[in-house]
């Protein structure tokens, strides 16, 4: 009986100590679009480091639910050598959903544009089509609500401020460099979507060119990336990942920093982890 007892006690003291894990120096809370009406879940992990007299970098990351802790965990433990990496300590901003699965369907609506049915290159399930055109209101949400908060809560540079996108998520990230090249300066857009609105995209980008062209003030970077093993999709999603990037590598002289990754052996979800360790290398590099 004594040992019975013994064993109910042990389990009694491992449930009590049993607490949930957390990312150290992070917090998340819930915020409601004023133009969209639309329910968004931020998460926030601040460096440990003193911040530098600029305010930190930033990375805003889409999809927040499945890579945030991905991203929180490489900006930590790359920026701790930065003398090695030469990674800086940078807060990171993810933009999810109020669920605990690592995608939401509410994406659809916040990283397309306004699309025809008929120039869509699959068939399209009704549902998604119903839900998708609310890019710019997202957007707007981020620059006009969310960007202000961050800014009055933390020390931010805001002259060194990336977005990140996957899938969907690299769709959007391309629409905003292409249309609104001065809302970031990095952009990381990786197996970016393109066959979703290809005829925007192409009109967008020779729009793009034609302004950089005449712009000289802009500085700007984009990391585009794939999944070497999504070469096998039906929609050309590296061949037109690659594409893109060569022809805004031409654009070098004119302050567009263009990289083009394709990652061996990896597939369109596979890729996330090693994507956003170059991801924050390309993001962070302190400059030279």
């Amino acid at each position: 009986m004594a040992n019975q007892d013994n064993i109910q006690t042990a389990s009694a003291v491992n449930e009590a100590a049993a607490s949930t894990v957390t990312i150290p120096r992070t917090e998340q809370w819930d915020m409601r679009s004023r133009g969209g009406n639309r329910d968004y879940r931020i998460f926030v992990a601040k460096p440990s480091e003193a911040s530098p007299s600029a305010g930190y970098p930033v990375i805003y990351v889409l999809d927040a639910n499945s890579v945030f802790g991905t991203m929180v965990e490489a900006v930590r433990v790359q920026s701790r050598a930065s003398e090695k990496t030469g990674v800086q300590p940078a807060i990171v901003v993810g933009i999810g959903y109020q669920t605990e699965a690592p995608f939401d369907p509410s994406r659809f609506h916040d990283f397309t544009l306004p699309t025809r049915v008929e120039e869509l290159p699959f068939s399209p399930k009704d549902s998604v089509v119903a839900n998708m055109g609310g890019a710019d209101a997202f957007l707007e949400f981020i620059e006009a609500e969310l960007k202000p908060e961050i800014e009055r809560k933390y020390e931010i540079d805001k002259s060194r401020q990336t977005i990140f996108g996957h899938s969907l998520g690299g769709l959007f990230a391309l629409q905003v460099f292409l249309t609104k090249p001065h809302t970031f300066q990095t952009y990381v857009a990786g197996s970016p979507s393109i066959h979703w609105n290809k005829s925007f995209l192409l009109e967008a980008e020779r729009q793009f060119v034609s302004r950089v062209k005449q712009d000289n003030n802009i500085s700007v970077n984009i990391m585009i990336a794939a999944g070497e093993d999504e070469k096998l999709h039906w929609s050309c999603m590296n061949e037109n990942a690659r594409e893109l990037a060569e022809r805004l590598s031409a654009l070098a002289s004119h302050g567009v920093r263009t990289e083009f990754k394709e990652f061996e052996g990896e597939g369109h979800i596979s890729v996330l982890p090693v994507l956003v360790s170059h991801a924050v290398r390309f993001a962070l590099k302190v400059s030279s």
